[in-house]
């Protein structure tokens, strides 16, 4: 192995210089160069994009991956340089289970084909969510993730390097101030009522070294200045870098927002047309299980989910009259298409007259607009008054 003792020394004793500098600033002892107004600011805007970048990208981890075990795992996938092996989201597993569920009880009872409707669904929003996941991953965490583990690393480099260019900048002015108070004194011209005996030609002697020695000290802080410059220079180009950083994360952040949408939207559609598929009336409605209560020829044996009684069926929409108790207003969630002539269709955010009548299901109300008149599901609406 090359081992350089001399460069092993040098490096030593710029070490101690630096250690000796930086421990006389902090007892305020020795001089300390301050950088401009600008810079510092650049300094303190680096170090709050460095410090918010990575509060979000951690809670970001977390939303999309609440699973700390999870998480963990993937990081060492990561570290290994291996793939992720795929993982079945939280909506799929529900979903296979619905519908393994609905084998067991049987696919033609109510509660089993319910089970394959809503594993169904479940399946569905789990799709979404892994389309979710991946495109928030690719689109916003691994931009934020380059920031910090790559350009952030570089400079927190440059900077411990201008640090340290600093240091021996002020070292290099300390020895000067130093080799110029000495050299001063050597220089003093002699004091003949002095009565102490005094060698005037060592004092020459002294004097010429320590303008040798001013002159090395003039010169490494030359350099030292030269190298303090450049360093001070690299660094302020990497933090004005720090505006382009914001606005590649702002399109990334507008990205992530496009994919929360779409994920979102998807999973309100999914969910209204489960919603509006249980909440209508099918023709083709299932026998219940053996075990419930009636006989076979039981006509409430026959009624699909969530439909009203056979009173109400048998009811005439255009007979009905307002009770007596009055009606309510109720605002309409989200648009409904009638299933057939005895519901009233609806369009979001409206607002429309509310009542029930005797022996109507609980799931349902009558809702009248202008002259149109017709059942509407209560989950569609927010009853105002």
């Amino acid at each position: 192995m090359d081992f350089n003792v001399r460069k092993l020394a040098s490096d030593a004793g710029i070490f101690f210089s630096r250690a000796v500098q930086f421990t006389e600033e902090k007892l305020g002892q020795a001089e300390k160069t301050e950088l401009d107004t600008h810079f510092e600011n650049l300094l303190s805007r680096a170090d709050c994009t460095k410090n918010w970048t990575e509060k979000i990208y951690r809670q970001t981890e977390v939303l999309l991956q609440p699973n700390p075990g999870s998480r963990i795992e993937e990081f060492l996938y990561e570290k290994l340089d291996r793939k992720v092996p795929p993982r079945a989201t939280n909506g799929e597993i529900l979903g296979q289970f619905m519908l393994e569920a609905a084998k067991e009880f049987g696919p033609g009872t109510p509660y089993g084909s319910t089970l394959i409707r809503v594993g169904d669904c479940q399946r569905r929003l789990g799709g979404a969510e892994r389309e979710f996941l991946q495109t928030s991953s690719i689109s916003f965490l691994t931009p934020l993730r380059n920031f910090l583990e790559g350009d952030w690393r570089t400079i927190s480099k440059e900077r411990r390097l201008l640090e340290n260019r600093r240091l021996d900048l002020d070292a290099c002015k300390a020895r000067l101030k130093k080799a110029k108070a000495a050299e001063a004194k050597a220089a003093a011209a002699p004091d003949f009522q002095e009565t102490r005996p005094r060698n005037y030609v060592l004092s020459a002697s002294a004097s010429a070294l320590w303008n040798e020695e001013l002159d090395k000290a003039e010169h490494e802080l030359r350099v030292a200045q030269t190298e303090f410059d450049r360093q001070a220079e690299v660094t302020r180009l990497l933090l004005e870098g720090i505006s382009s950083t914001h606005v590649n994360h702002l399109r990334c952040l507008c990205e992530f927002v496009e994919a929360q949408t779409v994920y979102y939207n998807q999973c309100h559609k999914y969910m209204q047309e489960l919603q509006r598929e249980l909440g209508r009336r099918c023709p083709d409605s299932l026998e219940v299980n053996s075990h419930a209560v009636g006989s076979p020829t039981d006509p409430s044996a026959f009624l699909p989910l969530n439909s009203p009684s056979p009173d109400t069926d048998a009811l005439q929409i255009e007979e009905v009259q307002p009770p007596a108790s009055g009606t309510r207003k109720a605002k309409v969630l989200y648009a409904y298409d009638a299933g057939d002539s005895s519901e009233l269709s609806l369009l979001a955010d409206e607002l429309i007259t509310v009542y029930t009548v005797p022996g109507m299901d609980s799931d349902w109300l009558i809702g009248e607009r202008g002259n149109q008149k017709g059942k509407v599901p209560v989950t569609y609406l927010e009853l105002l008054s």
